[in-house]
């Protein structure tokens, strides 16, 4: 039977992500939510966003925007704007264009690139039992109705049920004990990879999980274990 699987913040992190293909294993009628945060902080944004786009491409992957996106697109638009996302992780993102020890330019990101998270990211999936977002949501809201301000930049410590009586699957918030947080009416999978945590794929429908890490060692787990 198809899955619909989640994957949290990558952060250009492509040796965790490529251990997390390897180990799941993802199989040809998978259906992947990527919750946003491709670029910044990690060593091979680009890398990761050649991934993505593939496999969106092929109808294996829905992308979401997160916040990291949304800097990186607003950085095109005036050096304030820039500079804020070169000090959050952007540098790297940048530099993963060009040869090591070289510095990149916005003008070294393919057109492709920027078509892609400038068109094809999302700011929400929802399906009959869940939704996903980057960050969080206003409870009292339909989905269709909320703020890109709590979709890419609400903090996971406060959520609350939705209205819509659907588990919320979100990423944003790094989880300092490298664990996803359930707490039944919402999972935080963003286990903060960059920072020598792991990086999660999560089966929303069974709570079986898995986890890689930058050292391509890999984890099983389920939710509530």
């Amino acid at each position: 039977m198809p899955r619909l699987l989640a994957i949290g913040d990558i952060h250009g992190c492509f040796a965790a992500l490529q251990t997390l293909e390897e180990i799941v294993p993802f199989r040809p009628d998978d259906l992947i939510v990527t919750l946003g945060d491709y670029v910044d902080r990690g060593p091979q944004s680009r890398e990761v966003l050649d991934w993505v786009i593939a496999r969106h491409a092929a109808g294996q992957v829905i992308p979401l925007r997160g916040n990291h996106e949304v800097m990186m697109l607003e950085a095109r638009e005036g050096e304030d704007m820039l500079d804020e996302w070169l000090q959050v992780g952007g540098r790297k993102t940048l530099d993963s264009y060009v040869a090591a020890g070289t510095t990149g330019q916005l003008t070294d990101v393919p057109a492709s690139h920027w078509q892609f998270l400038e068109f094809q990211t999302r700011r929400y999936l929802e399906t009959a039992t869940h939704f996903f977002v980057h960050a969080g949501v206003i409870p009292d809201l339909p989905l269709e109705e909320q703020p890109d301000e709590y979709l890419f930049w609400e903090r996971f410590f406060d959520a609350s049920p939705h209205e819509s009586g659907k588990i919320m699957v979100c990423g944003h918030t790094p989880q300092t004990s490298y664990r996803p947080s359930d707490i039944g009416y919402a999972v935080c999978i963003d286990t903060w990879i960059y920072k020598g945590g792991w990086l999660t794929c999560l089966d929303p429908q069974t709570g079986e999980y898995w986890q890689a890490n930058q050292q391509r060692q890999s984890k099983h787990d389920w939710l509530g274990s």
